[in-house]
């Protein structure tokens, strides 16, 4: 029998010594307790982080090396229901045990997409496909896909709508369509679900871009991941698309923006879109630009019931210091609008 680890291993041997109380695992679920609205129209929404705030996927100087059961355990500590698949985790079986151990769920596996103005890579499905393997061996919940960074958006990113800026093209759009509905009908015939994510430095920004997207694939295969964070630096208004969107938004990641280094993006003085992420673009939730309380205030009028998933790319303060920062301002968010809702009756 393989040994626990990690919470589990702590939580064991307080046991032993008659201090199961205190154990790393029941401090966890106790914390999620007091963080979670009992009532009121999100309650039955799961809350996640993401694993790029340890070590960020796109950069790898920003990478701090920090290992997956350290992640898991940080991730629980901090009152999180689930976490989406991180560099360094394991897979399948052992994966799903390391979550169990920690009283933790694999809410989502993202898949970003090679693409240029031509539209997906030759590969882009199978990659696709490979990360949906993933996802539904470890029992995970959501196949997040969003279109890889690309050389020309990089440069543009927050400021997109610039007549110069490389866009995809007819048949670029069609592809990408195509690619889309295959991996829509792959994920529902696993019983898992797909949502695509419209990403800062991608084909797919705008909310133009997301618009013309939305127009031209099935709602049942192609739901929306709205990142907060990627609209407000695409150039919309998170609440004014989730009215829009309405229920084809079926997965959230809520991520908060520097309003200075936003504009510094704007402005030119910061050349690309990864630039800004080392200037630390995004920021913990609810010191920046991000009307949080409007955003859920929507999600609850359209009935949502997803995941919430806390994502901040990179910080200046320890990750798990930010990771708990950002779930107690989403836990005073929730408690004030369900405080709002009970007054209202």
């Amino acid at each position: 029998m393989t040994p626990p680890s990690g919470l589990a291993a702590a939580g064991a041997a307080a046991a032993l010594d008659g201090t199961a109380l205190s154990s790393p695992v029941t401090r966890a679920r106790a914390l999620r307790r007091r963080l979670r609205a009992t009532a009121g129209p999100l309650a039955m929404s799961p809350i996640g982080t993401v694993p790029i705030l340890w070590n960020n996927v796109d950069i790898e100087e920003l990478r701090l090396g920090t290992d997956a059961s350290t992640i898991l355990d940080e991730i629980a500590r901090t009152g999180y229901d689930g976490t989406q698949l991180g560099i360094g985790f394991a897979e399948g079986e052992a994966l799903r045990t390391a979550l169990l151990d920690r009283d933790l769920r694999l809410a989502e596996v993202y898949a970003s997409l090679p693409a240029s103005i031509d539209g997906p890579s030759d590969d882009a499905l199978d990659l696709a496909l490979e990360r949906l393997r993933l996802l539904v061996a470890a029992g995970g919940d959501v196949l997040c896909v969003a279109l890889d960074l690309s050389a020309g958006r990089i440069e543009t990113a927050g400021r997109a709508n610039d007549p110069a800026t490389p866009r995809l093209t007819a048949a670029g759009w069609s592809r990408l369509t195509g690619v889309l509905h295959d991996l829509g009908r792959a994920t529902l015939d696993t019983g898992a679900r797909m949502a695509f994510h419209p990403h800062s430095g991608t084909f797919v920004e705008t909310p133009e871009e997301v618009a013309t997207l939305m127009t031209s694939t099935d709602p049942e295969l192609v739901p929306l991941c709205l990142d907060v964070g990627h609209w407000l630096v695409g150039g919309g208004d998170p609440v004014a698309a989730i009215d829009t969107f309405g229920e084809r938004v079926t997965h959230v990641h809520l991520k908060d923006v520097d309003p200075d280094v936003l504009g510094r993006l704007r402005d030119g003085e910061l050349s690309s879109f990864t630039e800004a992420i080392r200037a630390r673009l995004f920021t913990e939730l609810g010191s920046g630009n991000l009307d949080i309380d409007g955003c859920l205030a929507a999600l609850a009028t359209n009935g949502y019931r997803g995941w919430l998933m806390v994502e901040q790319d990179s910080s200046w303060s320890p990750p798990s210091e930010s990771a708990a920062i950002g779930r107690r301002v989403l836990a005073a968010s929730l408690r004030r609008m369900a405080a709002a809702a009970e007054g209202g009756r």
